[in-house]
């Protein structure tokens, strides 16, 4: 992988949903719909706060822990249709094309989700170009966000320096997994998660998609 040499970082690793694709909403809307059918209500507050930039097995864990009995393996079977039918229209993070035709650093994409939601994400919103050979889901490792495992695999994939990489996140799971994993996280704020939660320790919080280019060169 080759950098520019004046870049501040080797690699920009992009979460998905929230981050690339306007997805967390719509997400969070089916959510509470299949959970109440589930006999577990969550509300859509409780959603955000518990479940966005989780991963399903952290979502299914809390309805089996609330309903009091273990979930059969194909539980969501019923439901992936109300996903699929309100991700038809899903469109990119506002300012996010923008941003990768102006990015001159190698980048990724590494998301909770599998590699066929975000594979349907991209394709939905012609964002899959950019990314070809360089998606990375919490399926190929161990554990997922909140763990570092994810990104420190698409890292040592791509030939990168963890301490060299930055990350971008719309969610309290994956900046803990960017801090984990020794990189620089960027916290978008634009999206469900308020900005309390994505502040801490070597982030950056903004609000405003655009504006991360210069973000990213100002930490030279």
């Amino acid at each position: 992988m080759t950098a520019n040499p004046s870049d501040a970082f080797d690699l920009v690793i992009f979460d998905c949903d929230g981050v690339l694709v306007d997805s967390e909403r719509i997400y969070v809307t089916v959510d509470a719909l299949v959970m109440a059918e589930l006999g577990a209500p969550f509300t859509e507050a409780e959603i955000i706060e518990r479940f966005v930039g989780s991963s399903v097995e952290v979502l299914r864990a809390a309805v089996e822990e609330r309903i009091g009995r273990p979930l059969a393996d194909d539980w969501d079977e019923p439901y992936t249709h109300l996903y699929r039918a309100a991700l038809a229209d899903l469109t990119p993070v506002d300012g996010i094309p923008e941003v990768l035709a102006a990015l001159t650093t190698p980048y990724c994409l590494a998301s909770n989700g599998s590699h066929r939601s975000i594979h349907r994400s991209l394709t939905t919103t012609a964002l899959s170009h950019h990314f070809e050979g360089r998606v990375f889901s919490a399926s190929d490792v161990a554990l997922g966000k909140p763990a570092p495992d994810l990104f420190l695999h698409a890292a040592r994939t791509l030939g990168a320096d963890p301490a060299r990489c930055a990350v971008i996140e719309d969610s309290a799971y994956g900046v803990a997994a960017a801090r984990a994993a020794g990189m620089r996280a960027f916290g978008y704020s634009g999206g469900l998660t308020p900005a309390t939660r994505l502040e801490g320790p070597g982030t950056v919080v903004f609000d405003d998609m655009r504006a991360l280019p210069a973000l990213l060169a100002a930490a030279r």
